[in-house]
């Protein structure tokens, strides 16, 4: 995955015979590849680093917040017996009257507490206020503004990775760099395979899948460079995938073709019958994260919070719960939120008046497009398999920048020093696309076409590199010709 393999050739005029153009396959198809990847690693990179050491942030973040808000998290002292739910949620109601219960979400572990979230005027759109009580004793253990299931520290470093806490404007760097992450990472993987002819100057038979340590120079920085991508690769693609999923404008299109497929994310029916609503807040109900909404004024008749979670953990969802209080026209919502594997998101939904579960979901029955989107937006979020995944994440992360750190030394090696001090690598010579038969130039085409379409942003930064690499290859084409024409006058 060489940012500066572009260098092998020696001279812009490496094939003056035009024997390449009789060639097809890999032959024809590696210079195209070659000025691709420099183009895209020299302009990219930079967004990929900073894509990489935010997501480094991102990944130390959930044993961070574990530390910072041990206080809120955990339990002063394990009990025997945990009490009712609903005498814990009066406990947070008295913390914090002002606000109106949406969801509770009772103790995953014996060590930790239950989360009580609330609407409360004066909030960002977008926070709850999150009051967390100890379910032995309903001791009230500190209350903060949340984002979904994330406290201030996370969710900071979540949407400073996403935007670099620039807003809207800020979100176009983060998918033009998951835009991009795929397309450098499996050209430079074919580069790097499309090398083995060579393995042996580069480490004999394990030069592929370890780095040169004898190596000096570029060649020590293209063996580490090529090495730690190929091990890296596979990673890279799925964080590109799945980074792109909730993308602004690549999001919508992925979001849409999944629908078309029949890959939505089902939902439990929690509509209650009518005339159950009944005495209702017609503007009641205003959604909240996650998913939540506001509750409405309960129904005349409610079993209460107690005897929903009964009747959901009887129908078989019973790990990491979390409740939405009825809404107008609505029950309980119980949903389990143990994302890692193996992973329970099952779900229920329970009339007020009865305890009767109206409607179950089960994961099993989810499409297999949106148990895909599902896991891998949790593999990327570093949730599915805990703390091994987030060292995944962060070692992925690292990859990256040394990656790039990597790619731009070797630009700067292949340098020429010799007509002037200050000086970089050239890229691979223009025109590559005309060595390619017709019959792998018009099918690429047509695939690149359709990929820019549907991922915008890589589309227009590509036909931006075009447009400027045209340029400039305008301006020195005509100062060749300037220097041509002053020669022969000499």
């Amino acid at each position: 995955m060489s940012l500066d393999e572009v260098q092998d050739v020696r001279t812009p005029d490496a094939d003056p015979s035009g024997i390449a153009k009789s060639r097809g396959g890999w032959a024809a198809l590696r210079p195209l590849l070659l000025r691709m990847h420099f183009y895209a690693g020299l302009l990219i990179a930079p967004l990929l680093f900073l894509a990489s050491a935010t997501g480094l942030l991102y990944a130390a973040s959930w044993q961070a917040e574990k530390i910072v808000y041990s206080d809120e998290l955990t339990v002063a002292r394990v009990g025997e017996s945990v009490l009712p739910l609903s005498a814990q949620v009066e406990a947070a109601k008295g913390a914090a009257p002002e606000g109106a219960v949406v969801s509770v979400w009772p103790a995953p572990e014996a060590e930790a507490t239950t989360r009580v979230i609330m609407e409360s005027e004066g909030l960002p759109e977008g926070e709850t206020l999150t009051v967390f009580v100890d379910p032995y004793t309903a001791e009230v253990r500190g209350q903060i503004e949340t984002v979904g299931d994330a406290l201030p520290l996370r969710a900071w470093l979540s949407e400073f990775h996403s935007s670099l806490q620039l807003g809207e404007f800020g979100r176009n760097y983060s998918e033009l760099a998951a835009s991009w992450m795929w397309v450098v990472a499996l050209g430079g993987l074919a580069l790097w395979i499309g090398r083995r002819r060579k393995r042996t100057s580069l480490g004999g038979s394990w030069g592929m899948v370890l780095p040169d340590r004898k190596a000096t120079g570029r060649r020590r920085t293209l063996s580490w460079h090529g090495a730690v991508g190929l091990w890296s690769v596979a990673g890279l693609v799925v964080l590109s995938a799945t980074g792109l999923t909730w993308s602004k404008y690549a999001g919508e299109n992925i979001g849409q073709l999944q629908d078309g497929l029949g890959g939505a994310t089902p939902a439990v029916s929690a509509k209650l019958n009518p005339g159950a609503e009944s005495g209702a807040d017609e503007h009641a109900g205003h959604t909240m994260p996650e998913g939540t909404q506001m509750p409405a004024p309960a129904p005349t008749a409610d079993v209460g919070l107690d005897r929903a979670v009964d009747a959901a953990r009887d129908a078989g969802v019973t790990e990491a719960i979390r409740v939405t209080l009825p809404a107008k026209g609505k029950g309980y919502v119980i949903k389990e939120q143990d994302k890692q594997v193996p992973v329970h998101f099952d779900a229920v939904a329970v009339d007020p008046a009865d305890g009767r579960v109206m409607d179950e979901l089960r994961f099993a029955d989810h499409p297999l497009l949106a148990k895909m989107t599902r896991f891998g937006i949790d593999l990327h979020m570093g949730q599915t398999f805990g703390l091994a995944n987030q060292i995944v994440l962060a070692a992925l992360a690292v990859a990256v920048m040394f990656l790039v750190f990597w790619g731009y030394r070797m630009w700067w090696l292949r340098r020429p020093t010799k007509d002037r001090k200050l000086s970089v690598g050239r890229a691979q010579p223009r025109g590559a696309w005309r060595k390619l038969p017709v019959t792998t130039l018009l099918p690429l085409a047509a695939a690149t076409a359709v990929v820019g379409w549907f991922i915008p942003l890589l589309g227009i930064s590509l036909v931006a590199f075009l447009v400027v690499d045209v340029l400039l290859g305008f301006v020195a084409g005509r100062r060749a010709k300037a220097a041509a024409r002053a020669a022969s006058a000499a």
